[in-house]
This record gives structure tokens, sequence and C-alpha cells, in this order.
């Protein structure tokens, strides 16, 4: 995940084909959504 965060300009994220959150590296690490479905906060 690492490289992605340092490459991307944008990243889109998913969860059971769903769209959770698509914005920039930054946005998407410190996005709530994202950070429950992966890290289950």
């Amino acid at each position: 995940m690492d490289a992605v965060f340092r490459i991307a300009d944008r990243i889109t994220v998913m969860v059971n084909g769903c769209v959770i959150a698509s914005d920039t590296p930054d946005a998407i690490r410190t996005n709530p959504q994202v950070q429950s479905a992966y890290l289950g906060h």
C-alpha cells in the first residue's frame, strides 16, 4: 500500500463491489469509512 500512496494521484476504495471512497491518497489515508472497512475501527 505504501507504493500505491506514493505514486497514485487518486485512489478508489471498494468494499463488496461498492465504491466507498475515491479521492487523493492523503484523503483516503484519513477517511473514517476506509479505516473502518480495512482496519476494523
